[in-house]
């Protein structure tokens, strides 16, 4: 038999010896509902979950462009048949819901500002410095998150009614405030606590007060922290209901989820006015979160590694 040539023995197939240790191979976690791998599951998942949470809001917005004779009929449409703006109009001529949703702007604006404001403060105090009973202040301001917000109306109103400023915009900024300062002061005691002291110590060299570390230094590094408590003060100012109804009496001062409340009648119900009132209302809270939506999410990560 002839010699076999290099480009025979090239072509000849290898042993199991000869080619070295198989590589091996990735396993694949099951999935759920028969999919192969977690990752489409988890993909599968948030769309599902995705969907459920949107179509409410998709579902609100068309029945606010429906007649009322269509939001009526046994068989709901979720594209409508006739859009209408007369809902839109009818909503904010009727009622002073101008008023009612200026109302609600200045009170959740005002909120926003003195939470941030008093908030940082005292989280600066429980972070920076050394006092007596400091912990025990501190764990009192936690243990007011555990108190129902319904249980406190009446001390409430009682300290509004003191301080004359019952039925009135700075009565119900001043309550709101202080349903928001204990969460947002254990929000901040922890993101300033992490600002290294050695870049403190650099201001106080150059002569800073602690004001000037507050709102120079440890308030920009703690931005993501401060947009989401802005974010979750606003929100909380704006759809809170119980607690403006029970302070507020004269129309003047209403707020818009009292307003909205008037839409619904003793006998009927003006249902498209009322849905384009809740697509409006809904705005100004979908404008805040994109707006913070950055240092929302930055601010939410942090917080939870802390």
């Amino acid at each position: 038999m002839s010699a076999l040539t290099f480009k025979d023995a090239r072509n000849l197939p290898m042993s199991r010896s000869s080619r070295g240790p198989r590589r091996p191979q990735p396993s694949v976690q099951p999935g759920l509902f028969g999919i192969r791998s977690w990752k489409k599951s988890r993909l599968v998942l948030a769309g599902v979950f995705g969907a459920v949470s949107v179509f409410p809001l998709l579902y609100l917005i068309s029945l606010s462009f429906q007649p009322t004779s269509d939001i009526q009929t046994s068989n709901p449409v979720l594209i409508p048949s006739h859009p209408t703006f007369l809902n839109y109009v009818q909503a904010w001529s009727e009622n002073s819901f101008g008023q009612y949703f200026l109302n609600s702007l200045v009170v959740a604006l005002g909120t926003v500002v003195l939470t941030v404001g008093l908030s940082s403060l005292a989280a600066f105090a429980f972070a920076r410095y050394k006092f007596p009973l400091k912990e025990v202040i501190f764990y009192v301001f936690l243990a007011a998150l555990a108190v129902p917000s319904v249980e406190l109306i009446i001390p409430q109103y009682l300290l509004v009614l003191k301080l004359h400023l019952t039925d009135s915009l700075p009565g119900l900024i001043l309550i709101y405030t202080s349903e928001n300062l204990p969460f947002a002061i254990f929000l901040l005691r922890g993101f300033f606590e992490a600002v290294p002291k050695d870049l403190e110590e650099s201001f106080r060299l150059d002569g800073a007060g602690s004001l000037r570390v507050l709102t120079r230094l440890i308030a920009p590094l703690s931005a993501p922290a401060l947009a989401v408590v802005a974010m979750f003060t606003f929100n909380f100012a704006w759809e809170e209901f119980v607690i403006a109804l029970t302070l507020i009496n004269s129309p003047s001062h209403r707020t818009l989820p009292i307003g909205l409340n008037f839409f619904i009648g003793e006998h009927t119900t003006q249902w498209g006015p009322l849905f384009a009132g809740s697509v409006i209302a809904t705005v100004p809270s979908v404008i805040v979160y994109f707006i913070s939506q950055r240092w929302f999410q930055r601010g939410v990560s942090l917080g939870g590694i802390r």
